[in-house]
């Protein structure tokens, strides 16, 4: 199931780099691991993925090299129902590729050795990629990663965060990757592209070490073009930001402030649940496509926060970085649980394949 029909319109489109991963056989340095098991990773088609997975019509934009890895990438993404006939071909350049160790990428034992200079992603631009081919859709989905990769695609960023009319809701997760950049300008990069979206996904952590703001709040007033700012707090949970906007792109509304507020211009703050962590990876552009997918079924604020961290758990509760999202109708249920049931959620691995009753605990 690699493509999608005419007649069903795509509802998000997911631009970015993904790679080959090679996932270490146990824990210990690179130079340690004596096997690795193949994979893919990447910050867009990790979301698109797992929007597929959860029933949405999705399509994946990118370039690959015409090689291997390149034809394993497409299989790969194509078999969770993403769309893969906008991915381009680059016989010139190589598809990236990335060892990683099983650490916790927050701790200094954590390794990446990235394979990905000159890739054929890297290529990518307004040329390569004409503006009119990526707006048919309600959603556009974009991350920081994508504009470090080389000047064509920080042009690309550039033109797509342009606010313009009729542009769809632009979505951007600032996921600031300080190793990507070749100077000191990533942070204010990453501020302008924010500041050009309709909804920012940012972590309290990378907010601080980029751009020196401290709490939600402070976030939310570098911010105050974007519809909706989330910020994410870990495993505290997550704060959705709402304020007077424009009218807004894609004809999706912010969100209806329902849920404990703050007073800060509409501030919704949801709880994580405690989950058993098999593997730290990919919780993020989870949590991404969870609120993605509740926005795009104009859900209150509370419970796109809560979508979002019920595929975070998704995937925090297998070992890479996809995990298989609840269904719609489970998913739904455990995000209607009042505060106190909330609170008592614990979510082990399995745990997307068990009723309501087999994952709450006291």
């Amino acid at each position: 199931m690699t493509g999608t029909a005419a007649a069903d319109p795509t509802e998000v489109i997911c631009l970015g780099e993904s790679m080959v991963t090679f996932m270490p056989s146990r824990p210990g340095r690179l130079a340690d691991v004596p096997s690795f098991a193949r994979t893919i990773g990447g910050a867009e088609s990790n979301v698109a993925c797992a929007l597929a997975a959860a029933g949405h019509r999705v399509k994946w934009v990118s370039r690959v090299g015409a090689d291997g890895f390149g034809d394993h990438l497409i299989e790969a993404v194509g078999a969770y129902g993403v769309d893969t006939s906008a991915v381009g071909r680059d016989p010139d350049r190589p598809t990236g590729i990335y060892f990683r160790t099983a650490t916790d990428r927050s701790t200094d034992a954590h390794e990446v050795a990235y394979y990905r200079a000159g890739s054929a992603a890297s290529a990518m631009s307004p040329m390569t990629l004409p503006y009119a081919e990526l707006t048919g859709a309600r959603v556009l989905h974009l991350s920081g990663i994508t504009a470090a990769l080389s000047a064509d695609c920080l042009a690309l960023m550039l033109e797509l965060t342009e606010r313009r009319e009729g542009r769809p809701l632009v979505s951007f997760d600032v996921n600031h990757r300080p190793g990507l950049w070749r100077d000191a300008s990533g942070p204010e990069v990453l501020l302008e592209l924010a500041r050009g979206a309709d909804l920012v996904f940012v972590g309290e952590d990378e907010a601080a070490d980029a751009w020196g703001l401290n709490g939600g709040a402070a976030i939310r007033e570098a911010l105050p073009e974007p519809g909706v700012v989330v910020v994410k707090h870990g495993a505290r949970g997550a704060t959705a930001y709402t304020g007077p906007a424009p009218e807004t792109a894609g004809g999706l509304a912010p969100g209806r402030a329902e849920g404990p507020t703050d007073g800060a211009r509409g501030a919704v703050f949801a709880p994580a649940p405690r989950v058993d962590v098999v593997a730290p990876v990919g919780a993020g552009d989870a949590f991404a496509a969870g609120f993605l997918s509740g926005t795009l079924r104009e859900l209150p604020l509370r419970d796109r926060l809560r979508h979002g961290h019920l595929m975070a758990a998704a995937a925090l509760t297998v070992p890479g970085d996809l995990g298989t999202p609840p269904s719609t109708a489970h998913a739904d249920r455990l995000a209607e649980l009042d505060d106190a049931a909330w609170e008592r959620l614990r979510l082990g691995p399995g745990w997307t394949s068990a009723v309501d009753e087999e994952v709450r605990t006291s």
